[in-house]
C-alpha cells in the first residue's frame, strides 16, 4: 500500500469531513483505510448517523444509491461509477411492475441489492440476514413476490415454509460456488465448518454446515473455535475475517469466487473521487421516498 496515496486520502477526508466505507468484498487496501467496513445496509445506516458531509461508498452502484436515500442531504460518491451489480440489474422496475399485475394483492419483498427504482416499486426491503424474518412477518394468507435473487428466496422459503413468486434473479458470484468446491475442500480439510452466503445454489447450502450473511460469517468467525474455516462467499471477506480472528486459518470454498465490479475500486480512484468530488450518485426525490418506505418497513421489524 502506497504511505503518500493513503496520507492524501487522510487529509482530504479530514478537509471534506468524509467517512469512508468499504464492503466486505473489497480490496484488502482499501478496506484497511475505511472508517468503517461491513455489509451494504449497515454501512449506510451508520453512515446516517454521523455528521459527516461526504460519504465515500467503495461497494457497488446499488449500495451508494442505498446511503443517499438514507442521507439524501450528504454527498454521497461511488469511486468508480462503472461498479455495478449483475443481480441488481436482473430486474427493471417495468419489468417489476409487469410481474406484480400477474398476482393481484401480492406482497414484494425486495432484497436490498438492487436498484433505488426498484425498492420504491416493492412493499419491504430485506437483507440476507434478516430475509427469514421479513417474509415471516407477510401475513400467511398474502402472496409474496421475492425479488430478485432467486437463491436468497428459495432459502428464505426452505426456512419459513412460505410458497412464494421468485425473480429469476442470481449472483454471478456465488454461482461460481459449486457443491464439488464444497466436497473437495472437506475432503482437503477433515472435520472442518463450512459457512456459505445464503446467495448460493440451494445444492451448496445444504452441503455446507451454516448459511449465513456477511455479517453472520464474520460474528460465527470471531468465535470459531476450529483451526480452519472452509468460506463460500466472494473472497475479498477473507482479509477481515483474518484480521479480526487471525488464530483461524481461512480457505475459500473456491477461489473463483471473486466480484470483478468489487475490485474495480482502488486507492487511486478513491483519491481522485475525493479530490474531483466526483462521480457522485444520485435519487430523484419521488424514488428516493418510496426507497426509503420500502427500507423503514423492514426496519420497523
Amino acid at each position: 500500500m502506497s504511505a503518500k496515496l493513503v496520507e492524501q486520502i487522510g487529509h482530504l477526508r479530514k478537509s471534506l469531513k468524509a467517512i469512508i466505507l468499504a464492503h466486505n468484498y473489497q480490496r484488502p487496501e482499501v478496506q484497511d483505510i475505511a472508517d468503517f467496513t461491513g455489509d451494504s445496509l449497515e454501512l449506510s445506516r451508520k453512515a446516517a448517523g454521523t455528521d459527516a458531509e461526504v460519504i465515500v461508498f467503495c461497494g457497488v452502484h446499488f449500495m451508494a444509491e442505498t446511503a443517499k436515500i438514507l442521507s439524501p442531504h450528504k454527498t454521497v460518491l461511488l469511486p468508480d461509477e462503472e461498479a455495478g451489480c449483475p443481480m441488481a440489474d436482473m430486474i427493471t422496475l417495468e419489468q417489476l411492475e409487469a410481474e406484480k399485475a400477474k398476482y393481484p394483492g401480492v406482497m414484494v419483498v425486495c432484497y436490498v441489492n438492487s436498484s433505488a427504482a426498484v425498492k420504491a416499486g416493492s412493499d419491504i426491503c430485506c437483507t440476507s440476514a434478516n430475509a427469514v424474518q421479513v417474509v415471516n412477518a407477510v401475513e400467511k394468507d398474502q402472496p409474496i413476490l421475492f425479488i430478485p435473487d432467486q437463491y436468497l428466496g428459495q432459502y428464505a422459503m426452505n426456512r419459513t415454509g412460505r410458497e412464494m413468486h421468485l425473480w429469476p434473479g442470481y449472483c454471478p458470484t456465488h454461482m461460481k460456488i459449486g457443491v464439488g468446491d464444497l466436497r473437495r475442500q472437506r475432503a482437503r480439510y477433515p472435520g472442518c465448518k463450512v459457512v456459505v452466503h445464503p446467495e448460493c445454489r440451494p445444492d451448496v447450502i445444504d452441503e455446507a454446515d451454516e448459511a449465513l450473511s456477511t455479517s453472520g460469517i464474520i460474528r460465527y468467525a470471531r468465535s470459531y473455535q476450529g483451526n480452519t474455516l472452509i468460506v463460500g462467499t466472494e473472497i475479498g471477506i477473507l482479509h477481515r475475517l483474518k484480521k479480526e480472528n487471525p488464530a483461524v486459518e481461512y480457505i475459500p470454498v473456491t477461489e473463483r469466487s471473486v466480484c470483478p465490479n468489487m475490485k474495480r475500486i482502488t486507492l487511486e480512484k478513491v483519491l481522485c473521487s475525493m479530490e474531483e468530488m466526483q462521480p457522485t450518485i444520485e435519487v430523484p426525490e419521488s424514488i428516493r421516498q418510496g426507497a426509503l418506505a420500502a427500507v423503514e418497513r423492514m426496519l420497523a421489524l
